[in-house]
């Protein structure tokens, strides 16, 4: 494994659930800037592997470093600190708070984390032009489209400039077209920003937009290729 130039690296990750094992010795390394799709059938583990790299759930045994330093051995308080500074997240169902209006749910990591709300939320506003959202700042959740409250869970993973994104289906709840826009926008802004990108899909239409695409099967890695690995199917084929 090449941990010295991987932001984030799994090593020998194993995961039961009583009698099931999720994960059964994975692993991965991830690189600074590389975003990296996560692909098998329903109960593979791929999102057990992504919860266990992102802190959410402790491996069973193995070992998850973040630039080199262990992090799975963390109490939990110091995990979530993590998970709050070092981590952005993006869900199928976007997990914004419906009380809250569109620029301080992006805001909303900044406060948990100590940032005056007044600043976190001019902080928060800055993303809203470069992701298409101008003018939505005010907006509630349920004023948003589907593709449009996705936007504003991408520029809440991105507001604390993090190391690593992870998203778990982000593209499941849109329709093609608008997935399409979403995914392709996760992808560049994450890469322009220096973050890595950890995607778990099931559409392959999804995984062309990363560098890397690695498929899971009764919790090992089967396979691993990379974007130019595709043939003569290419992201330009899926642009709008």
């Amino acid at each position: 494994m090449n941990t010295t130039s991987a932001v984030l690296t799994g090593t020998g990750l194993f995961k039961s659930y009583g009698m099931t094992r999720a994960l059964a010795g994975v692993d991965l390394d991830v690189m600074a800037g590389e975003s990296m799709a996560v692909m098998g059938p329903s109960g593979s583990g791929k999102s057990t592997l992504l919860h266990c790299l992102a802190g959410i759930e402790r491996p069973d045994s193995g070992e998850v470093l973040l630039e080199g330093k262990r992090i799975d051995q963390l109490r939990e308080p110091a995990r979530s600190e993590l998970r709050r500074t070092a981590f952005g997240f993006v869900f199928q169902s976007g997990q914004l708070l419906p009380e809250l209006p569109a620029d301080e749910n992006v805001a909303l990591p900044l406060m948990l984390d100590g940032t005056a709300r007044r600043a976190a939320v001019e902080q928060a506003r800055q993303w809203f032009g470069p992701l298409g959202l101008q003018g939505l700042e005010d907006r509630r959740p349920g004023q948003l489209s589907g593709g449009q409250a996705q936007r504003v869970a991408i520029a809440r993973a991105l507001v604390g400039k993090p190391k690593v994104i992870f998203a778990d289906e982000p593209t499941g709840a849109l329709d093609q077209a608008t997935g399409m826009d979403v995914i392709q926008l996760l992808t560049e802004v994450s890469r322009r920003q220096g973050a890595a990108l950890v995607l778990v899909t099931h559409d392959a239409n999804v995984a062309r937009w990363c560098d890397r695409t690695v498929h899971v099967r009764d919790g090992r890695l089967a396979h691993a290729h990379s974007a130019t690995d595709t043939g003569s199917e290419s992201k330009a084929g899926y642009r709008r």
